[in-house]
């Protein structure tokens, strides 16, 4: 890739032409034009501030719910790391994390403090960024229900506190700014006994281990449900159990799932989809939308 840009100085690291396919749970896609991982807070919006505001930017977690295109990713893609991992549970039930923070990490601490309203976390791979620009959700909770306030970095630098309210939650989706990167939520959930927590989170575990590929090479639920429909259902009412393009195929445990049977590009992955979108138009009139994010070029 083409630098024609100067970067500002910065406390973290910038790695230029990083890869990005073992960052991401397909295991693949091309590479990042520079790689940005922030020492904290104030060097992400020191960062962005002295960035001209041309260069894209786009904040990367734990790469669950992304393909990541083959000809890579133009302008800084932002990887938040341990020191955005932070937890801490008070009183009130409330807990404040960190935007790097794991949902399943989360979910623990909550536990171990008797705070529920979090047990659904366990079930869904990603950082609390993530969950909160999605609205992230499973077994019938999301973000929405325990989301107090979220603190982002936006593009200028400016770093600003937005409440629930002003999120404008729906199914999958929130209002946050498309350049914000959020650094830190809190939240808030009721009190529980951890033992009961405990039950809870493992009955979701056994769930998910039971009914998705999770030691597969894959991207997580691939398409939002529709409105009164299963997107899994559709799918395989559609013939699509199974379908393969290249190395990526839909998985035969969980329609809504794809895989990278072993050396897919992501060009497979999201020609695959794309085929499973007409397929099941054609089948039943529906639309299905991607839930996965779709970044970068095709190569």
């Amino acid at each position: 890739m083409n630098v024609c840009y100067a970067l500002p100085p910065v406390r973290g690291k910038l790695t230029h032409d990083a890869p990005l396919a073992p960052l991401v749970w397909f295991k693949s896609g091309g590479a990042a034009e520079w790689l940005f991982e922030p020492a904290d807070t104030k060097d992400l919006a020191d960062f962005l501030y002295a960035l001209d505001p041309a260069v894209p930017v786009m904040a990367l977690g734990l790469g669950s719910n992304l393909i990541v295109r083959d000809g890579g990713v133009p302008g800084v893609v932002v990887r938040l790391g341990k020191t955005f991992g932070s937890i801490e549970t008070r009183e009130n039930w409330y807990i404040n994390a960190g935007g790097g923070a794991s949902g399943i990490a989360v979910a623990s601490a909550a536990r171990d403090a008797g705070i529920m309203g979090f047990e659904f976390f366990r079930g869904i791979p990603g950082t609390i960024g993530g969950f909160v620009r999605m609205n992230a959700g499973c077994y019938g909770s999301e973000v929405a229900d325990v989301l107090i306030t979220a603190t982002v970095v936006l593009r200028s630098g400016e770093i600003r506190t937005i409440g629930n309210p002003d999120l404008n939650f729906s199914y999958r989706h929130s209002e946050l700014p498309i350049d914000a990167i959020v650094v830190e939520a809190l939240f808030q959930g009721e009190p529980d006994s951890p033992a009961a927590i405990a039950s809870r989170m493992d009955e979701i575990s056994a769930s998910r281990e039971a009914s998705q590929p999770l030691r597969s090479k894959t991207g997580g639920s691939t398409f939002k449900n529709p409105d009164g429909q299963k997107a899994w259902q559709l799918v395989d009412q559609a013939g699509c159990r199974g379908l393969q393009i290249g190395g990526a195929q839909v998985s035969e445990k969980h329609t809504n799932f794809l895989i990278n049977t072993g050396d897919a590009a992501s060009a497979d992955i999201e020609e695959l989809g794309e085929e499973v979108r007409r397929r099941v138009k054609a089948k039943s009139g529906i639309d299905l939308h991607w839930e996965i994010q779709r970044v970068g070029k095709a190569k």
